[in-house]
């Protein structure tokens, strides 16, 4: 591509501008991947101590519905007086221009959707503890989703970044080397020219004055 730039001054100074930007841009896109890598590794631990939690929150969970069936009998009619979640409310924020996503789970007050007369505490246990874990669930995958976007993110930002290093850049320094060096040999050519003219303008001036 370099060969079909025409060597002049503002061809240069184009591509020294072109180039300066090019670097730039790389090392704006270095920084952002850095940043975005680093945010993704907290959040992998973060994933990873999640399901430790969620592992003890289930089995947690479901002991205490096993205690709570050996206690009342089968408790499925109570479970269906529970209403199905939809108390989630989802944001998002933004992390070098990759959008992540923050999930936020409403809560009511402690209240309890089945009657007392016929229940006891380890009913209550048991519909806590399934509380727990359906909040860890939530945060767990949040964390999984902006895990995922990052990731793409990351992915993006490299390929573009890759690009600059391997191409543009490449490419710009070739330009400007072309052009330096054929305006550095029309410069050569161009002093060797004045050299010859001067030259013979000498002698001319002097055969002039001889003949005089």
């Amino acid at each position: 591509m370099s060969q079909q730039v025409f060597p002049t001054k503002g061809n240069l100074i184009a591509s020294k501008k072109s180039l300066a930007l090019a670097k730039l841009g790389y090392d704006l896109l270095d920084r952002k991947r850095n940043i975005l890598i680093r945010e993704i590794m907290m959040l992998t631990n973060e994933a990873n101590e999640l399901k430790g939690s969620i592992d003890t929150a289930y089995r947690q969970a479901y002991d205490a519905l096993r205690r709570a069936n050996i206690s009342l009998g089968i408790i499925s009619g109570y479970a269906k007086c529970v209403p199905i979640e939809k108390g989630l409310d989802l944001t998002t924020r933004s992390v070098m221009g990759t959008e992540l996503v923050s999930c936020e789970l409403r809560r009511s007050e402690n209240k309890l959707y089945y009657g007392l007369s016929q229940t006891n505490s380890k009913l209550d246990e048991a519909f806590i503890k399934f509380g727990r874990v359906k909040e860890l669930t939530v945060k767990l995958a949040e964390t999984e989703n902006n895990i995922y976007r990052l990731s793409v993110g990351i992915r993006k930002t490299g390929r573009r970044a890759n690009a600059l290093k391997n191409i543009l850049i490449p490419r710009y320094e070739e330009q400007v080397r072309f052009i330096s060096s054929a305006l550095e040999e029309k410069e050569r050519e161009e002093f060797s020219r004045m050299k010859v003219i001067k030259a013979v303008k000498l002698r001319k001036s002097a055969a002039s004055q001889e003949q005089d």
